[in-house]
């Protein structure tokens, strides 16, 4: 199999609400030597296709719609070799247009599908909350599952800003994510890696029942 996760950071500028924020967003592959998927196809289409070199892309799967997880996916599917279809949950559709008004994503995601790539099977989970149509992408043989913004280290992303609730980003995580194992590893949108166990603890610590 020789599947293997690889993270690149790219920087750019988060936009909603009429506030813009400068980021750094983890950008994931998921693949061996001959194919691979990218997670959030952030900032800089340029970086993440020489992450990705001369393996197929299989797809670009996109979490949710902020600009800063989709804003390089279609200049990432034209620089690398397909087929490359950009794919997103349609409950994400409101926020997708403020990046891309007259281009539609190439697919939809859906809550339960799995998708495979160098022999691995990745899961959707659909965990709104921080933005309707959010994402997390369980990948069970390696133990490991790509949140987005839904869940960081140190507890819920935010939901401060529109399409976004606290209430259904805490639903979220608690009854689709804290019921894998304590052990699954937590790949962010933003910032260092956590574990379904130590999430588990801050949001017991910091929320109440």
């Amino acid at each position: 199999m020789n599947v293997r996760i690889e993270k690149i950071e790219t920087d750019g500028v988060f936009q909603l609400d009429g506030g813009s924020w400068e980021v750094t967003n983890n950008v994931w592959l998921l693949g061996n030597d001959s194919e691979v998927v990218v997670i959030d196809a952030a900032h800089d289409a340029r970086a993440i296709a020489a992450a990705v070199g001369d393996r197929q892309l299989v797809a670009i799967v996109c979490t949710h719609a902020h600009n800063d997880h989709i804003n390089a996916a279609f200049d990432l599917a034209d620089a690398v070799s397909g087929p490359a279809p950009v794919l997103l949950h349609p409950d994400d559709g409101a926020l997708w247009d403020q990046t891309y008004p007259d281009r539609s994503p190439d697919g939809a995601l859906t809550d339960g599908e799995t998708l495979t790539v160098a022999d691995t099977v990745v899961q959707v989970l659909h965990t709104p909350g921080h933005a309707p149509g959010a994402v997390s992408l369980y990948v069970p043989s390696l133990g490991v599952v790509f949140t987005g913004d839904t869940l960081f280290e140190g507890g819920p992303g935010a939901t401060g800003r529109s399409f976004s609730s606290y209430d259904v980003i805490v639903s979220s995580i608690r009854q689709v994510l804290f019921a894998l194992p304590d052990e699954t590893v937590v790949h962010t949108g933003h910032g260092p890696d956590t574990t379904i166990a130590a999430e588990r603890k801050n949001l017991t610590d910091n929320t109440s029942e």
